[in-house]
């Protein structure tokens, strides 16, 4: 179980840099920012574009905290 543990632990800590180097930019880690999201069933297709639901479509850190509760 150690293995898995450490696997764990490594994805949290990787997670936790992600937010943590969005917040410094004030993007939302979800779209990164863009508020928006892009479903590509393939890589010449782009299907629907929709509101980044982290954000409610703002690209802002704040909403994106404020929504998920961490504020």
């Amino acid at each position: 179980m150690g293995l898995f543990s450490a696997i764990a632990s490594w994805n949290a800590a990787r997670q936790a840099k992600f937010i943590s180097e969005m917040e410094s930019k004030g993007w939302c880690p979800d779209c990164r920012g863009k508020g928006f999201s892009a479903y590509a069933p393939n890589e010449y297709y782009y299907n629907s574009v929709l509101d980044c639901p982290g954000c409610d479509g703002t690209g802002s850190y704040a909403s994106w905290s404020d929504t998920n509760g961490l504020s």
